[in-house]
């Protein structure tokens, strides 16, 4: 069990106010939720999917919400002014806002897991399709109205771009706090490895709506343990309530069912077993 709950988040959640029985209706019939343990030798290499394309206009982020579950870094999306194209998407999507998924302790807190890795933390970039839908709202309730890039973090090097962002985490400690934080770029948060693997999948929180085109990229982003422990430093509770500290806010992993996952890439330590193999025979000889 995580310290996420999940009965508040539904009464009360960002990307949500409709009807809790849209909630529970949208569940009866999950084929495709989210997050999954990518398994990278099941994961089918597709030569058809291109470079993702990234580009945002630093001017267009607004501020950072602490909003009970995370903290949100918003961005104005009224406009084609933050967008990503290209690799498995046939439009193009504009960035709505970014948050993080973290654990209490660097051994958990990512939400998706690689053979079973779990990462400390997890970066979301969430964009929706505003090319088929007038709001943001309306792409949450379809089937390829968002597409989320996800970035793990692990444990490493000190990283420049994040500080900025974690400097200002002290002003939204409390649930329901917001800040102006303009002229930030979060393309300093992904990395620069172009691979990634990408699936049909769901929003890890309620709504849970089975809309998001997931990209996840292959290579993780360093962060020092400083920067993870001001994410830990955070709160889900508001100023003048007992304080409970806002840790453990992923969901847990969703069966993969009948699902594909594709790489970008191709799998090298495949390539690698299938050419010893090749090697083995020949050297046997018939």
């Amino acid at each position: 069990t995580t310290a996420y709950d999940w009965e508040l988040t539904k009464k009360k959640f960002c990307f949500w106010s409709g009807p809790e029985e849209k909630i529970l209706a949208t569940l009866a019939d999950c084929t495709r939720q989210s997050p999954i343990n990518i398994q990278w030798r099941d994961s089918i290499y597709d030569p058809f999917l291109k470079p993702l394309k990234i580009s945002y206009d630093p001017t267009t982020c607004l501020h950072i919400w602490n909003n009970g579950y995370s903290f949100l870094v918003e961005f104005d999306d009224s406009a084609d002014r933050s967008v990503i194209t290209g690799g498995p998407l046939e439009n193009q999507y504009r960035l709505k806002q970014f948050h993080f998924h973290w654990g209490a302790i660097n051994e958990w807190g990512s939400e998706h897991t690689v053979d079973s890795k779990v990462y400390p933390a997890e970066l979301h970039l969430v964009h929706w399709n505003a090319v088929v839908y007038p709001t943001f709202e309306e792409a949450v309730m379809e089937g390829n109205g968002l597409a989320v890039i996800g970035v793990f973090l692990k444990l490493g090097e000190h990283h420049e771009g994040l500080q900025m962002l974690v400097d200002a985490l002290p002003a939204v400690k409390h649930k329901d706090t917001v800040i102006e934080f303009d002229v930030f770029d979060p393309s300093c948060l992904i990395p620069s490895c172009p691979d990634y693997w990408t699936y049909a999948g769901s929003l890890t929180t309620p709504p849970l709506t089975e809309s998001v085109t997931w990209i996840i990229k292959k290579k993780p982003i360093e962060v020092d343990e400083n920067q993870l422990e001001a994410f830990r430093m955070l709160l889900f509770t508001s100023d003048g309530e007992e304080e409970k500290r806002m840790v453990d806010n992923f969901r847990p992993l969703q069966p993969l069912m009948n699902r594909t996952v594709r790489s970008s890439f191709q799998n090298m330590h495949l390539l690698n077993i299938e050419a010893q193999s090749k090697d083995h025979a020949q050297q046997i000889g018939p």
